[in-house]
């Protein structure tokens, strides 16, 4: 889609209004985009910030075309490419390796749902496995597979935002196809093959278990391998055993309260901690849920999580 040639005339001469209305339709998908490259929600928002700028700056090589999404994505991109060679590779708890430094890592970033307005596809690519497969790969394999298979930009757009050749563009695709394929099913479909009324029956019996303490109730949700990580911590537990030792000794001897929400467009739950000097039921951590055949198969709790960002309130009353 093209923008109107007025209001591209407009904003290479300078009008901020006109630009504003030029880019004010991809900002979102920018961050989503910048997200997925990035694996960090401060750092895509930076980097769409960063990336704004410059296209403001630069406004005036917007040729008459009026191509303005290609040309934000081609900036975007670009900033992010540069951030990656700055940076180290950010993980979840499970595919860090033994005896790390816990330095050296860096952490996931739990993201709020994209809007309602994007096509159910582009969801799946904002589900936490998708994003963390997304960091193990090189940053101009990551790139060419999210513009292209994400985005839908063809192989000769995708050559001319990375400023390479169609055929390296294809070399990196099929690399990055390769070493990211799976063929577990997403939350999406998980989700939608449950239904409604049984995923309203998941999220009812989890939190009435963590709020009654019950760990024969939680266990009984789990799936036999799950997993249960809380980054910032390098520390995971998995299977039944693991899991049980640790709640029944650290989470469970607090009171909690969950309310649901999403992220990462699956399944999530704004927990709160009671605090005695406060007098209230504080942040605890944002638990995003992975379900498998009707059965919690992964527990990942961002302890740093800002509530609010998910339509959540920052602390609960007595």
């Amino acid at each position: 889609m093209t923008a109107p040639a007025a209001l591209i005339d407009a904003a290479r001469s300078g009008d901020a209004r006109a630009f504003e209305q030029l880019v004010a339709p991809y900002r979102g998908e920018l961050q989503a985009h910048c997200y997925r490259m990035l694996g960090s929600l401060h750092d895509a928002e930076d980097a769409v910030q960063d990336s704004l700028a410059r296209a403001w700056r630069s406004v005036g090589s917007l040729d008459e075309r009026g191509f303005v999404r290609a040309w934000l994505y081609k900036i975007a991109t670009n900033r992010c490419l540069t951030a990656i060679e700055q940076r180290r590779r950010r993980e979840l708890p499970v595919g860090v390796a033994a005896g790390t430094p816990a330095a050296e890592i860096s952490w996931l970033e739990p993201c709020p749902d994209v809007s309602p307005e994007t096509h159910y596809l582009a969801r799946e690519t904002i589900e936490l496995a998708y994003i963390a497969a997304l960091q193990h790969l090189s940053a101009t394999q990551r790139a060419a597979l999210i513009l292209r298979d994400v985005l839908g930009f063809s192989a000769a757009e995708v050559a001319e935002q990375l400023d390479t050749s169609t055929a390296a563009v294809n070399s990196a695709l099929q690399r990055a196809r390769k070493a990211i394929g799976s063929a577990a099913p997403t939350q999406q479909s998980v989700l939608r093959d449950l239904g409604d009324a049984a995923v309203a029956d998941v999220v009812t019996r989890w939190a009435d278990a963590w709020q009654a303490g019950d760990v024969d109730a939680i266990v009984a949700m789990l799936a036999a391998d799950a997993r249960y990580s809380m980054p910032p911590l390098p520390q995971w537990y998995r299977g039944h055993d693991e899991i049980r030792a640790f709640l029944r000794h650290g989470p469970l001897q607090s009171r909690w309260r969950f309310l649901p929400t999403t992220a990462n467009s699956q399944l999530a739950f704004g927990t709160y901690l009671w605090d005695e000097a406060a007098a209230a039921y504080v942040p605890g951590g944002l638990d995003v849920l992975t379900l498998r055949e009707g059965r919690v198969a992964e527990v990942v709790a961002f302890l740093s999580a800002d509530f609010t960002r998910f339509g959540l309130p920052a602390r609960l009353p007595a």
